[in-house]
C-alpha cells in the first residue's frame, strides 16, 4: 500500500498538471463559491477511533448542498463561465450527484442545464436532478453510451460541457474540500477520500500537497471498481472496465487529467470489499448519527481494512455524500 509514484513522465496524451489546476485555482474557486456553498462540519466519534486505532476527523460533505461534495465543483464551473458561454447553457453526464449539483448551480445562475443519466442511476439521485430543473437524457449504463449521448447534446445545442471530473474548474472546486478541512483541523497526518473519476481526490491532493506536504494522501476504492488502483499500479490509464459495485458514485474511471494528477501526488489507493463497505456505512450511521451513501463509506471501510497504516495518526476522512435511496437499503429492516 505504500507510494505508487513512479519515475517516468506522464503517459502520452496527459496534460502537465501544474498548468491545469494549482493552489491558486483552488483559492479562486473558494472565493467564487462562498456565496453559495456550505461550510461542512468535521465530526468525531470515540467508538470509531477505537475501531480504527487512530484519531478520525470526518469531513461531512453529506451536509453540502444537494447532499454531496459535487456542488463545489459544479458551482465553480458554472460561475466561472463568461456571460456569452453561459447563455448557451450547460450539459454533463452523471449517475446522480454531479447532475444534481450542476442543475442547482445552473438554476442559481439562471441558465439551462441538461444531464445525461444512465438508466441504472439511483432513483433518489435521478429525482434530485429533475427537482432542480435540469432536462434528463437517458442512456445505457456504460461510459461509451454516456460519452456519445453527451457529445450529441453538445453538437445539437452548443451548451458548455461541465464534465463530472475531467474539468480543471471542477477539480479546483472539489479541492476546496481539503482547503476547508485543513483550516478546520491542524496537523493532519493523513487524508483519505473516495476515488471514482478522481476529481475529488485530485483537487484534495493538489491543495494538501501545497498546504501540508507532510500529510500522506490516500484514495479509497471498491474492489469491484478498482480501475484507479490498477491504473496507478500499471502506470497507464485503464478505462475499459464495467464496474459492479454498490458504490454507484464510484463507477466512473479516471480521465487523463486526473490520472496525471494522482500518479504525481498521492501515496496509494486502498481497496474495500462490498461487505466491508456496507458494514462501514452502518457504523457511520450508528456512531455519527448521519446518513451517508456507500460511496462515502468506502473511505472508512478501506481505512479499517488497512488500519496498521494509520495507527496513532490524525486522519482526515472525506465523507463524500449522503444521497441514499431509502427504499433500497443494503441491510434488512
Amino acid at each position: 500500500m505504500r507510494p505508487m509514484r513512479t519515475d517516468p513522465p506522464p503517459a502520452a496524451g496527459t496534460t502537465p498538471t501544474d498548468a491545469v489546476v494549482d493552489l491558486s485555482a483552488i483559492l479562486d474557486a473558494a472565493a467564487r463559491i462562498v456565496p453559495y456553498a456550505q461550510i461542512t462540519p468535521v465530526l468525531r466519534a470515540d467508538a470509531l477511533d477505537d475501531l480504527a486505532g487512530c484519531e478520525l476527523h470526518f469531513k461531512c460533505e453529506n451536509f453540502q448542498r444537494i447532499g454531496a461534495f459535487k456542488f463545489r465543483g459544479a458551482c465553480n464551473a458554472v460561475f466561472a463561465l463568461d456571460d456569452a458561454t453561459a447563455a448557451c447553457g450547460v450539459v454533463t453526464q452523471s449517475s446522480g450527484n454531479h447532475g444534481a449539483a450542476l442543475a442547482l448551480a445552473a438554476r442559481l445562475r439562471g441558465i439551462g442545464a441538461q444531464v445525461v443519466v444512465p438508466e441504472n442511476a439511483a432513483k433518489v439521485k435521478r429525482a434530485a436532478i429533475a427537482s432542480y430543473g435540469a432536462r434528463i437524457v437517458d442512456c445505457a449504463p456504460t461510459m461509451a453510451a454516456r460519452d456519445a449521448a453527451t457529445a450529441a447534446l453538445i453538437a445539437r445545442t452548443g451548451a458548455e460541457l461541465v464534465h463530472p471530473f475531467a474539468d480543471p474548474r471542477v477539480i479546483a472546486g472539489q479541492g476546496t474540500v481539503a482547503l476547508e478541512l485543513l483550516r478546520q483541523c491542524d496537523s493532519i497526518d493523513a487524508l483519505i477520500a473516495p476515488v471514482g473519476g478522481g476529481g475529488l481526490l485530485s483537487g484534495c491532493a493538489i491543495a494538501t500537497r501545497a498546504l501540508s506536504p507532510r500529510t500522506t494522501l490516500w484514495g479509497a476504492e471498491p474492489e469491484q471498481a478498482a480501475d484507479a488502483h490498477d491504473s496507478l499500479r500499471a502506470n497507464r490509464l485503464l478505462d475499459d472496465r464495467v464496474p459492479d459495485t454498490i458504490c454507484d458514485g464510484l463507477r466512473g474511471h479516471l480521465a487523463p487529467i486526473t490520472f496525471a494528477i494522482l500518479r504525481e501526488r498521492i501515496d496509494g489507493i486502498m481497496l474495500a470489499g462490498e461487505t466491508q463497505i456496507v458494514a462501514a456505512m452502518r457504523l457511520l450511521w450508528q456512531h455519527l448519527k448521519i446518513v451517508v451513501e456507500p460511496s462515502s463509506a468506502v473511505t472508512l471501510a478501506a481505512l479499517l481494512a488497512a488500519r496498521e497504516h494509520f495507527a496513532g495518526q490524525r486522519v482526515g476522512v472525506v465523507l463524500s455524500g449522503g444521497n441514499v435511496d431509502l427504499d433500497a437499503l443494503p441491510w434488512p429492516p
